[in-house]
C-alpha cells in the first residue's frame, strides 16, 4: 500500500468546524456567556490525549478529567465554539446541519471519539449517540456524501447504534481521511486499516 498523507482528503488549516466530529458522536456543545463548550467522554487515555490534541491544534484549550478508567475531554470556553454549538443543537437537543459533510479531521474526531473494530481489516464502527437517535440516520447521509456508504446498526436496542464500514474501497477511503493512529498500543489494536486482498466491496 502507497503511504498515506496524514489528512488525505483535507488541505486545510485545522479550524473549530473540525471538532464537529466530536458531536456526531456522543460529544456534547454547551453555550455561556457568548461562548461555547463542547465536551466528551471515552474510555481510554489514548482518545483522550489524541482529542485533546485535535482541540489545541485549532487554537482552542483542552483539559482531561480522569474518574478511574474514563476520560473525559472538555474545552476552554471559547466564542470561536458558539457557531459549531449553534449548528449541532437546538434547545437541549442534537441536531445534524443540513447538509453537512464531515471532514477528515472531523473523521478524525469521530474516531477518537467513538470509533472501534469489528473484524480486523474489515469492519470498522463509527459510534453514534444513544440518546440522540433523531441524528442517527442523518449522520448516515453525512458519512455518504463524504464519500463513505455505512450500514446503520444498532438501533433496534440490541447493543450500540453506529455506523458500520466495510469494503475494501470505503475503508481505504477511511484510513486516507483520519490518517495515521496516534502513537500507543492500543490505538494500534482498533485503528482502521484496509487489507489489499479484502473482498467485501
Amino acid at each position: 500500500m502507497s503511504q498515506l498523507s496524514f489528512f488525505g482528503a483535507d488541505v486545510m488549516p485545522p479550524a473549530p468546524a473540525d471538532l464537529s466530529g466530536l458531536l456526531a458522536a456522543h460529544g456534547r456543545a454547551s453555550r455561556t456567556d457568548g461562548r461555547a463548550v463542547l465536551t466528551v467522554e471515552v474510555d481510554a487515555e489514548w482518545r483522550a490525549r489524541a482529542i485533546a490534541q485535535l482541540v489545541t491544534d485549532t487554537g482552542i484549550g483542552a483539559d482531561i478529567l480522569v474518574d478511574g478508567d474514563r476520560f473525559t475531554v472538555s474545552t476552554s470556553a471559547d466564542s470561536a465554539l458558539v457557531p459549531l454549538a449553534d449548528e449541532w443543537t437546538c434547545g437541549d437537543v442534537k441536531t445534524v446541519p443540513n447538509g453537512w459533510v464531515p471532514s477528515s479531521r472531523a473523521q478524525r474526531a469521530w474516531f477518537l471519539a467513538a470509533g472501534s473494530m469489528e473484524v480486523e481489516g474489515a469492519q470498522y464502527v463509527l459510534g453514534l449517540d444513544p440518546i440522540a437517535p433523531e441524528t442517527h440516520a442523518l449522520l448516515a447521509q453525512a458519512l455518504m456524501r463524504a464519500g463513505i456508504a455505512p450500514t446503520l446498526i444498532g438501533t433496534r436496542g440490541s447493543g450500540r447504534p453506529g455506523l458500520r464500514i466495510s469494503g475494501r474501497r470505503r475503508l481505504t477511503r477511511l484510513v486516507e481521511n483520519i490518517g495515521a493512529p496516534p502513537d500507543a498500543d492500543a490505538a494500534l489494536r482498533v485503528w482502521p486499516h484496509a487489507e489489499p486482498g479484502d473482498r467485501h466491496l
